[in-house]
């Protein structure tokens, strides 16, 4: 066949698809005759959310990580396509999950400068719910790689542009990381850019395959290295690798082996050679010592010495219960009222098992006991507030606090400190939430009374709140650091799977009192699994949910919100949660039957199973 009937042909059949998209445009025709099935179902998807066809809607976002290690892995394929087609004016772009452009490499300054114009650029998102069909988010979408040429775009401004796109897959996890788009002038296009991109994002992902190789091999490396001068018990936790040699297999059971990998994943994001000791419900302590393994920016794991013992000192008398802090704040000199503890039956959250957060009470009642300036850290939401208060009245029986946040600490005066200590007669605990937040202005207050108050002899204790992820900032909050003698981190939720059943019966106990409320096995499993971002708080709030549907009796797992049902890692925007409830929603409805669901839904199946996969869900 000549050059002339091929070129004729593909003239054709561009024609076929400018005539039915003109026709789908003006009159929403949906049989789109002669349009490649890809193609209308992203039409559609287009037109239902409220695209037109007369420009973009597409966002910029400051938040990439541009030294990801999708980006370290596809940084020399790009580069060796880049150089193999140096004499095509052509661009490559590499996307994460969320179709954000992270980079792009151009072949020819001419397609940048026109790329530009449409902002397929660093930084700007090519979702398609925001740019209409191409090669990015269409990828994204239909779960396939496409190639979009010319009138196949939705919207007018991409139609001189044709562009092929294949989704990256990390062949370990099976998760999306991101998108491979080639991209060109509609004259210059090739079905050969289709095979170019779909190889490349192949050789993309066995590079990702050898980067977990390079983490676990350096793993196992350091781990032999540690049993070979070990006579004790070994163990080495990765991220998805765990041993253990047959010292620590002897010493240990099923159940405390679980419990120390979630606390050596805990210790691993906080420190480079913990020695640690923690007591566990079996009543064995147990020495940690640790080593975290580093692969250039990577944690790819810790190894660590675990050694028996028997002399791990009591934590002091047994825990009494108190009720929490009274809602809103108090300020001084204003306002001198004390929030008084009485006394309530239920579980003090003390008594949690999991090791971290024995570690944690520990140091923080002997921080107490000793009248040494304490600073609390940890993610928001888990409980540094509530453990802090509760331990400080089971120490000091009798004694009193008081609470202040950061923001009433920039409104309020200490230049009369000294004075306003000289009232407290009893055991005094004054407690300064999130000095993270504090303003300069707020830091110099603080630090006026802070003065004061570890001069005085009088039964005045300090302690301090903040988030562990301002630690490398240079707010101001850092010139207090001084003050402050003993520093204890309180362990997220995600990392205290053994207290959640108790934890659950706490907070039931508070939010539904004297009722007969409880969760079904069933309900407790899917909730021990889910990540809780926010913690202890986050925690509440899906019980006070619950709590609507089923305000007595066993509360079952469809009562609990949908993103318990979820298993995503990462923080989804408020449409990403309003699609992943309103799936969760059609699967309860169709009694988990998915065909059904999409159906409900307006989805493909496949986008469907995309989107499964992307929300983590997993349990219906």
């Amino acid at each position: 066949m000549d050059d002339s009937r091929v070129s004729g042909d593909t003239g054709d059949r561009r024609l076929t698809i400018a005539a039915a998209r003109a026709d789908f445009l003006s009159t929403g025709e949906r049989s789109l005759a002669g349009v490649p099935d890809h193609v209308a179902a992203s039409w559609r998807r287009s037109a239902s959310a409220g695209l037109t066809s007369h420009g973009l809607k597409v966002r910029y976002f400051q938040d990439l990580d541009v030294r990801s290690r999708l980006v370290r892995c596809a940084e020399p394929i790009i580069q060796r396509i880049s150089e193999e087609t140096a004499d095509l004016a052509l661009s490559i772009v590499l996307t994460d999950s969320r179709a954000r452009v992270i980079s792009r490499v151009d072949t020819s300054r001419t397609i940048g400068l026109l790329l530009d114009r449409v902002s397929l650029a660093q930084g700007f998102g090519y979702a398609e719910n925001e740019a209409g069909t191409n090669g990015i988010g269409t990828v994204l979408e239909s779960g396939a790689s496409v190639q979009i040429v010319g009138a196949e775009h939705y919207v007018d401004v991409l139609q001189p542009f044709a562009c092929a796109g294949a989704a990256i897959r990390d062949p370990v996890t099976g998760r999306v990381e991101g998108v491979l788009d080639v991209t060109c002038l509609t004259e210059h296009s090739s079905p050969l850019m289709h095979s170019l991109v779909r190889s490349a994002a192949r050789n993309i992902e066995q590079s990702l395959v050898a980067d977990h190789s390079q983490c676990q091999q350096a793993l196992f490396e350091t781990y032999l290295r540690v049993d070979a001068r070990s006579h004790e018990a070994v163990m080495a936790v990765g991220q998805s690798l765990v041993m253990m040699n047959a010292a620590a297999q002897l010493l240990l059971d099923t159940e405390e082996q679980a419990v120390l990998q979630e606390h050596a994943r805990f210790l691993m994001v906080r420190h480079d050679a913990p020695d640690d000791r923690v007591e566990l419900d079996s009543g064995k302590s147990f020495r940690l010592r640790g080593s975290r393994i580093m692969v250039g920016k990577d944690i790819a794991g810790m190894v660590l010495v675990i050694t028996l013992l028997t002399d791990l000192p009591a934590t002091g008398p047994s825990l009494q219960d108190y009720v929490l802090p009274a809602p809103g704040a108090l300020s001084w000199p204003q306002d001198r009222g004390l929030i008084e503890r009485l006394p309530l039956k239920r579980t003090p959250i003390a008594e949690g098992r999991t090791p971290s957060w024995r570690v944690a009470v520990h140091k923080i009642e002997g921080a107490l006991r000793e009248r040494a300036p304490l600073l609390v850290m940890g993610e928001s939401g888990c409980g540094k507030l509530t453990l802090l208060t509760e331990l400080y009245h089971a120490v000091h029986d009798g004694g009193r606090s008081l609470r202040f946040d950061a923001a009433q600490i920039s409104r309020t005066g200490y230049v009369e400190a000294e004075e306003a200590l000289q009232v407290t007669t009893r055991p005094t605990l004054y407690i300064f939430r999130n000095i993270d937040e504090l303003t300069t202005e707020g830091v110099e207050r603080l630090a006026t009374f802070m003065m004061a108050a570890v001069e005085t002899d009088l039964p005045v204790y300090v302690a301090a709140t903040l988030s562990d992820a301002s630690l490398d900032s240079e707010l101001p909050f850092r010139e207090l650091l001084p003050f402050f003698q003993t520093a204890v981190t309180v362990p997220p939720l995600r990392h205290r799977t053994a207290d959640i059943g108790s934890l659950v019966e706490r907070l039931l106990a508070d939010l539904a009192p004297h009722r007969d409320v409880r969760l079904t096995p069933v309900a407790l499993r899917l909730i021990t699994r889910y990540a809780w971002p926010r913690n202890v708080s986050q925690l509440s709030e899906a019980l006070s949910s619950a709590l609507l549907k089923r305000p007595v009796g066993a509360i079952e797992e469809q009562d609990l919100p949908g993103y318990c049902h979820t298993t995503a890692r990462r923080t989804l925007t408020t449409i990403e949660q309003a699609e992943r409830d309103a799936i969760i929603a059609a699967l309860q409805a169709a009694g988990g039957n998915r065909l059904q669901a999409a159906k409900a839904l307006g989805l493909a199946r496949s986008s469907l199973y995309r989107k499964l996969k992307q929300f983590g869900i997993t349990t219906i």
